[in-house]
């Protein structure tokens, strides 16, 4: 979304400048502190570089004297800041799409695809009946949108959000993998993803257009661009970045390749009614994921240590938007019924399914909070719905704090009811013994652990 201002002669503009990289080192600088903060008491280390962002907001910052947000992030700056934000995200959301695998969806079992399900739709109503009654406290001159819809649509929307990368690297770290809950709620949670983009595109058409017109014209546009994508660009993408081109291998080749097509898409996207985030995310879906591993498995990666650089930003810019001094008596309330339905809604539609599928009381329960943990991607949807005007900066806040804290608390929660470990199957007589699994390089951990 562009931002027009006033022109700025060359000495103000300079003065900006200046003021933009001093901000961003401020912004990059907390962001570590925090993240290495939040890695001692076994958060992963995005949770650390949210809550910096929200540390230089209003809600710790601008407590001091001095007004020190509107010191250190003047208006003139913010939307310099906002673009380096959204180049953030657009190139974060290009590593979900090329990360994304159908296969998980591909022949799941009856159980998996209950908890799946059920763990959505009812978050989903649930959050939709909560903005329905919260509705006449929100300030109508922050909304953008006709009456309930569209608050009741991207609430619902929020809620039924799991941080899949986030849910995967907390797996990993309490050693769950080996569990069949691990599994059950990594799999879950790719499905859920997948649900979730689907919806989110879904109401975002919805609540973005004004008459027939204008939403068919969105839904028309999105349909093309999507078959335009998958029956255009991904066999174009797949000629040019085969392994048997003169000049496969050449790494800034396919940089260049990758990132302008995910900026153009993003554009592209962003014309036709939807967010630009979804562009990024459906040409790193069709991206020749094969070709590229296999000449310049290193350019995913740059692109992704890229945006691990500027997400810190659209954490700060997120954070400026934040203020809980501001809440109120209501926006405590809003904090309060937000937390609860989000926890009660993931945790009951997990453990419910689970247990008409079979499973046993303890594992229901660890999968019911796994699949609460929430994270970057939740802040992705309540941009958006901010951004549309489905929201009013007071349940913008209050959602954010439910991101965190029912991410926060899913590690001392599972400590709390711990699993026993399975023991590993017995390989056939025949088989030869299987090589060990090399390590996941470390520059994977905080790749794993952003989203």
């Amino acid at each position: 979304m562009s931002t027009h201002g006033p022109a700025l002669s060359a000495g103000e503009s300079a003065g900006v400048t200046g003021i933009v990289l001093v901000g961003v080192a401020l912004v990059l600088l907390a962001a570590f502190l925090f993240s290495a903060a939040a890695q001692r008491v076994r958060q992963p280390a995005v949770m650390g570089e949210i809550v910096a962002g929200i540390a230089l907001g209003p809600s710790l910052l601008g407590l001091l004297p001095g007004d020190l947000p509107g010191l250190l992030f003047p208006p003139a700056a913010r939307p310099y800041l906002e673009v380096l934000a959204q180049l953030g995200l657009v190139l974060f959301m290009f590593g979900v799409g090329y990360q994304l695998s159908l296969s998980h969806v591909k022949g799941v079992g009856r159980h998996i695809a209950l908890v799946s399900f059920s763990s959505v739709a009812l978050p989903f109503v649930m959050g939709a009946a909560l903005a329905v009654l919260l509705y006449p406290w929100l300030d109508k001159s922050q909304l953008k949108t006709d009456g309930m819809l569209g608050p009741a649509l991207f609430l619902g929307t929020a809620m039924s959000i799991t941080a899949f990368p986030v849910l995967a690297r907390i797996i990993i770290e309490r050693g769950l993998q080996k569990h069949r809950v691990g599994a059950v709620a990594l799999v879950s949670a790719a499905i859920q993803d997948v649900i979730a983009w689907t919806v989110l595109a879904a109401v975002v058409t919805v609540v973005s257009v004004s008459g027939l017109w204008s939403l068919g014209r969105t839904v028309v546009g999105a349909v093309a661009f999507g078959l335009v994508l998958v029956l255009v660009v991904r066999p174009a993408l797949a000629w040019v970045l085969a392994p048997a081109r003169p000049w496969a291998g050449n790494a800034p080749t396919v940089h260049v390749v990758l990132c302008s097509g995910l900026l153009a898409s993003a554009w592209v996207t962003d014309e036709i009614g939807l967010h630009a985030v979804f562009g990024a995310f459906l040409f790193g879906a069709v991206a020749p994921r094969r070709h590229i591993d296999a000449t310049a498995p290193e350019v995913p990666e740059r692109i992704d240590q890229t945006s691990l650089l500027l997400l810190p930003v659209f954490f700060t810019v997120t954070g400026l938007s934040v203020d809980l001094a501001g809440l109120g008596a209501q926006g405590l309330v809003m904090v309060l019924a937000t937390v609860a339905v989000a926890c009660a809604g993931k945790f009951l539609g997990a453990l419910g399914a689970a247990r008409l599928s079979g499973s046993g009381g303890r594992e229901s329960t660890v999968l019911g909070i796994l699949l609460n943990a929430r994270g970057l991607t939740e802040l992705v949807v309540l941009n958006v719905g901010l951004s549309l005007g489905a929201l009013d900066s007071r349940l913008f806040t209050a959602m954010v704090v439910m991101a965190l804290l029912t991410t926060l608390m899913t590690g001392p929660l599972l400590s709390r009811f711990p699993l026993p470990v399975e023991p590993a199957p017995a390989p056939p007589l025949s088989a030869e013994p299987a090589p060990a699994p090399a390590p996941r390089p470390a520059k994977h951990a905080r790749k794993d652990a952003a989203r």
